[in-house]
């Protein structure tokens, strides 16, 4: 089994399409065939269905693809860690983070990171809850920044940088908007504005409310924390939300209020593999993150 049978067969299986595959490797279709032929003969078993001209992959395909992605993203780890072992300030970072944390938490310590070494790169996704833990998992990405942090797990490590106040954002003509602080249950007749379904920002806002026996009527969804402050600015309805995504301004036409009872928070943190060890720029990083947030926590 080669190198280049696996390249080929992880483009054909996600483009479904031999040709089109040949195509986007620059080769002959008869070549990425012939390899396929190949590799199929090796293991023994059907890798694809034909029709036609389309392929699709058979259950064994389906299997053989999560290994091969796993070994190809080994293989790329290995050359980075090689020469990032010579210039860890100057190597790649992959990394992946949630919706919530997109707008201030993300960019702010990237920012300082890259202060410090400029010549450091990011490879950066978006990405929902179980998705980002499962990308750790599976080696999609080594680092993950993550909110809250997950319950203990075999395959990943956990690591808490701070705990972060939910506050409520109402229009500025609301009739509560000039108390000091408000209580959740004030808020059960108010429409919500929240994130997606799927989201787990939005779930930690339902539980809220379902901890003090109130359904939220979700008026609007907002696909990122901006969009949710536009909505509140527009008077379309009330948002619980991060502290932290106010901290650097208070969108027009709005109040941030504290919540006085229930109290919510939620915990932001970094998750890593178990099973692999980071190459030598993401160890700079996740150290540096380690630092940065404890200074965070100081001045807070």
């Amino acid at each position: 089994m080669e190198i280049r049978q696996m390249r080929y067969f992880m483009e054909v299986a996600k483009r479904e399409h031999v040709t089109d595959a040949a195509n986007a490797l620059h080769v002959a279709q008869s070549s990425v065939s012939r390899q396929l032929q190949q590799l199929e003969s090796e293991l023994g078993v059907d890798l694809f269905i034909r029709e036609g001209r389309r392929v699709k992959l058979t259950p064994n395909g389906k299997l053989f693809l999560a290994r091969v992605e796993q070994i190809m993203n080994m293989i790329g780890e290995a050359k980075r860690e090689v020469k990032e072992h010579l210039e860890p300030e100057k190597g790649t970072i992959r990394i992946a983070f949630p919706i919530s944390l997109a707008a201030h938490v993300m960019p702010t310590a990237i920012y300082a990171f890259r202060q410090r070494y400029p010549e450091a790169k990011f490879q950066m996704r978006q990405a929902l809850y179980r998705d980002l833990i499962e990308g750790v998992v599976h080696g999609e990405s080594n680092l993950a920044l993550i909110a809250p942090l997950p319950a203990e797990e075999k395959k990943i490590r956990s690591k808490l940088l701070f705990t972060e106040k939910i506050v409520a954002l109402l229009p500025i003509h609301h009739r509560l908007a000039r108390q000091p602080g408000i209580r959740l249950s004030e808020l059960k007749d108010d429409p919500f504005v929240t994130l997606p379904e799927g989201t787990i920002f939005r779930e930690i806002v339902l539980n809220a409310c379902r901890e003090i026996g109130i359904v939220p009527h979700i008026a609007f969804e907002g696909d990122d924390i901006d969009a949710l402050k536009g909505l509140v600015s527009a008077g379309l309805g009330v948002a619980l939300m991060p502290e932290v995504t106010l901290v650097d301004i208070i969108p027009q036409s709005t109040v941030k209020l504290p919540l006085i009872d229930p109290q919510v928070t939620r915990t932001v943190g970094v998750i890593s593999p178990t099973l692999r060890k980071l190459l030598p720029t993401e160890q700079l990083f996740y150290h540096f993150l380690s630092d940065f947030f404890a200074d965070w926590n100081r001045i807070s």
